[in-house]
């Protein structure tokens, strides 16, 4: 295709992300050989759509939603929708629905590595505001594949967890401000880019996996080791990768977590337990309670008395499991998620 780009840019954002997008997006230069991929953490389905109108206020180039099989083009921005992973593959579009990555899909780790596969050493990363870690493998995939990283300057970015995890985990190109990122990228795409190299294997497989809804155990196998923890999200065993930069589990469907991600899940599903659990505690009591009384009325009294006190040691465990919930959600406010 004559306007098939020769690099592709990859930028990867989430809490503090969509003004720093903006901003950076109006300074990017018209006219260069290469394409732009964004995955912003979305939680809802109609905020896309804004995304896509306030990037258009700020350039000239196109700007759109990425739809499956669309052919990529230079000069133009593709945002990744809410709820389904962003990859590109031989030229194209590819959106996928496989499970989560970090909590989140679209997940950044899933469409860098799709870069680092399609362009190894024309692939650019670039990440902005956000919490947590999400980003940092992926980057790890390009740099492997001879592509180049550019983190935002963490003291600039209004959560600048994403762009520090992947400056403490590895040596990276640039670290810049928002602002001189369109010169980077004006310099490194003017080169023709660096030799050409493959992409490792395990980086080629997670991105296959990434392309899938569910995977396979022989899958998982040749890329982790088995590990004591479960998925939070399905249950089965959690895998450890094996050679990557940071810590990450996957289990067999294709779930995937950092550890710190792993830690947030835990507390998630940990609460939404205790909660279900409350809930069917208040309802044995209701049920005790109904039963004292009926029994009560019909004279059964060492009935009415045993449910009473059943009714009353049920009131002392849901008292108990409230200060535990309240614990629980004091220190995850607490904690720098």
């Amino acid at each position: 295709m004559a306007n098939q780009p020769r690099f592709i840019v990859v930028i990867g954002a989430s809490a503090g992300g969509l003004n720093a997008l903006a901003e950076l997006v109006g300074t990017l230069p018209v006219g260069l050989d290469a394409a732009y991929c964004i995955v912003l953490h979305l939680s809802r389905k109609g905020i896309g759509d804004f995304v896509v109108h306030r990037l258009s206020k700020v350039t000239s180039m196109q700007c759109s939603m990425a739809t499956n099989g669309a052919a990529i083009e230079a000069g133009h921005i593709y945002v990744a929708p809410p709820n389904q992973h962003l990859l590109v593959k031989d030229g194209n579009i590819l959106l996928g629905s496989g499970p989560h990555e970090n909590r989140f899909r679209p997940s950044i780790d899933v469409l860098f590595r799709s870069a680092a596969v399609a362009y190894t050493s024309r692939a650019i990363g670039v990440i902005l505001s956000g919490m947590l870690d999400d980003g940092t493998s992926g980057m790890w995939a390009i740099k492997r594949s001879g592509g180049t990283s550019i983190v935002q300057d963490p003291n600039q970015a209004e959560y600048p967890d994403m762009p520090l995890s992947v400056i403490n985990n590895m040596d990276v190109d640039y670290v810049s401000e928002l602002g001189a990122i369109g010169g980077l990228l004006t310099e490194l795409t003017g080169t023709g880019g660096k030799l050409e190299m493959s992409a490792p294997e395990d980086v080629v497989l997670e991105s296959q996996i990434a392309e899938k809804t569910a995977v396979g155990i022989d899958a998982v196998e040749q890329l982790a080791e088995k590990s004591v923890f479960a998925c939070p999200d399905c249950g089965g065993n959690l895998w450890e990768i094996k050679g990557d930069i940071i810590s990450r589990y996957r289990c067999h469907i294709g779930h995937a977590y950092t550890e710190r991600d792993l830690v947030v899940k835990q507390a998630e599903t940990a609460s939404s337990t205790l909660w279900v659990a409350l809930r069917m505690m208040e309802e044995r009591k209701h049920l005790l309670r109904k039963l004292e009384v009926d029994y009560a009325q019909k004279g059964y009294t060492s009935l009415s008395v045993d449910h009473l006190e059943r009714k009353d040691e049920m009131q002392r465990h849901i008292d108990t499991l409230k200060i535990i919930l309240s614990d629980l959600q004091n220190h995850d406010t607490a904690l720098p998620y």
